[in-house]
């Protein structure tokens, strides 16, 4: 393919085209298993990303038969032979993964094949838009270890809510891609193999967006949401509507409308 660079780091294999970074956990043979190496990787991945002037648009996928099946029990098995200090600062590692994640001022969309389990349901539910394979399924079984699943709970629970995660934390059951649908973890259950197409296409939908509006956008979610409507939001919402509009690329693209050519962040012919 023309126009791809690739960077691989640790168990993380990043592709860059046109726009768009692949990021892909690349540890099949231990289903994509978390482990220090890994949580380091996609930080150090998804900050490099945050600054890269010419990603649009992130898509987060996996290798193997598994998407990520939570904690690799080797590292586990490591951690609870360190010290109290130890493990605060291990999980701090991972709850900035997920931060930076959450936060990048890019679009991130996550595919979901197979088994998502533990830390790996966090990486679906801090991405903006997750799509599942019909076989995939998902689980919190941090409390059949005897742990819980506290990093990854303010995204998860934002996702499915409180009264969903009452159930799935407590029982640690498995459930099905049409079930995590339904809590509202994922946004779409496609066949497998139209996984990849569809995330091409909701990918190739992203570029056509100014890239400071949906950064904008992304960031307007995070301060109005939960929010009360008060005078104070409401002069919050004014302003940022006004700061954009008034921008760059807010006048380009009403011109470009109104002139029925495409905008300037997209290359090719005028808009029929």
């Amino acid at each position: 393919m023309t126009g791809v660079a690739k960077r691989a780091r640790a168990s993380v294999l990043v592709t860059e085209n046109a726009g768009v970074a692949r990021v892909t956990l690349d540890r099949p043979e231990r289903h994509n298993t978390f482990d220090d190496t890994l949580v380091g990787a996609l930080t150090e991945t998804f900050e490099r990303l945050s600054l890269a002037s010419n990603v649009r648009a992130v898509i987060l996928d996996a290798k193997g038969r598994s998407f990520s099946a939570g904690a690799d029990l080797e590292w586990m098995k490591q951690m609870a032979g360190q010290s109290r200090a130890e493990n605060e600062a291990d999980a701090r590692r991972m709850a900035t993964l997920l931060h930076v994640l959450d936060t990048l001022p890019k679009p991130t969309l996550v595919l979901v094949q197979g088994a998502a389990f533990g830390a790996g349901v966090g990486l679906v539910a801090a991405c903006d838009i997750a799509l599942a394979a019909e076989g995939a399924n998902f689980c919190f079984s941090e409390v059949r270890l005897g742990l819980i699943p506290a990093v990854i709970s303010p995204y998860v629970l934002r996702g499915i809510g409180r009264r969903a995660a009452r159930r799935y934390f407590l029982s640690a059951e498995r459930f099905d891609a049409a079930e995590a649908y339904r809590l509202g973890l994922v946004h779409a259950v496609v066949p497998a193999n139209a996984l990849e197409a569809t995330g091409r296409e909701i990918a190739e939908g992203l570029l056509a967006n100014g890239p400071q509006a949906v950064a904008a956008a992304k960031t307007l979610i995070a301060e109005v949401a939960g929010r009360e409507v008060d005078a104070a939001m409401m002069e919050h919402t004014a302003r940022r509507l006004a700061e954009i509009r008034s921008g760059r690329e807010g006048r380009e693209g009403i011109a470009a409308f109104l002139e029925k050519r495409r905008p300037s962040w997209i290359k090719g012919v005028r808009r029929r």
